[in-house]
């Protein structure tokens, strides 16, 4: 699987989104092209895939989002995407959930 993430220099949300992939790295198989907004190629990626503002996420070169990236939308889309692949690793269940260590604490 391949994330692009459209970016600019000096942008909160750009920055917001790659610690989101660098987290989601550990549990999920992608890799991440990073494509700058200033370039032809980012100018006609925003284009096609009607990206208004920074940062843009395609996987697979489908539009994803745009904006502020939502790491829990993100994982549910990456979590689906390993089921509806076979053969693909998806996240690794040998680690409990958060909600799960929650629990397992209040008990």
């Amino acid at each position: 699987m391949r994330i692009t993430i459209l970016t600019q220099a000096s942008c909160h949300a750009c920055d917001q989104a790659k610690l989101v992939l660098s987290r989601l790295a550990a549990d999920y198989s992608f890799r991440v092209e990073t494509i700058g907004l200033d370039t032809d190629e980012g100018r006609a990626l925003a284009a096609r895939n009607g990206v208004m503002f920074a940062p843009g996420v395609l996987i697979d070169g489908v539009m994803f989002s745009y904006g502020r990236l939502s790491e829990k939308r993100l994982r549910r889309h990456l979590s689906r995407s390993a089921v509806d692949t076979p053969g693909q690793p998806g996240p690794d269940r040998r680690r409990p959930s958060a909600a799960a260590h929650h629990n397992e604490l209040h008990k």
